[in-house]
This record gives structure tokens, sequence and C-alpha cells, in this order.
């Protein structure tokens, strides 16, 4: 059985090696491929606008206060509860 293991991972390492693709160059081509890469997607990034800016804010400060009003009204719930419990039984 630890034969088959065995060769099982090295079928499995040779796959990879296969599917690795081409070598990637080194050094300064590297990098000056890197900063090619970079420079082209810069030039896809869009600058929103002010009122853009202005209403995705908008839209998280609200849905924030919603999250925060929705989760203090679940924990007053058992939280009271949980008071009530400890106060009787630390009266019995």
């Amino acid at each position: 059985m630890a034969n088959a293991v065995v060769e099982s991972n090295e079928q499995i390492a040779e796959g990879h090696r296969a599917s690795a693709g081409p070598k990637l160059p080194a050094g300064p081509e590297r990098l000056v491929e890197f900063l090619k890469e970079t420079r082209q997607e810069m030039r896809k990034v869009v600058t929103p606008t002010r009122d853009q800016v202005q209403s995705t804010t908008l839209v998280v400060l609200v849905t924030v206060f919603i999250f925060a009003a929705y989760f203090a009204l679940i924990d007053a719930g058992p939280g009271h509860w949980i008071d009530q419990m400890f106060i009787y039984l630390t009266k019995h």
C-alpha cells in the first residue's frame, strides 16, 4: 500500500510539472514585465465622481446603522433573559 501512495504522489508531481506552463523570465526581465502589466492595469482604473463617492458612503453608513440596531435588539433579548436567570439562581 505504501508503494501505491508513493507512485500516486509521483504521478501527481509529474502532472504538476507538465501543467506548470511556460518558464517565467528571470531578473530584470521579470521586473520590466511586471511594470508593463502594472501600467496596463492602472490605465483601466476609473476614479469615481464626487456624487458616486457620496452615494456609496451614504449606503455604507445607513447599512452600518441598520445592522447595529438589529444586533442591539438581538443582543438585548437574550442578555435580559440571562441576567434574569442569574438573578433567579443566586436568590435560590
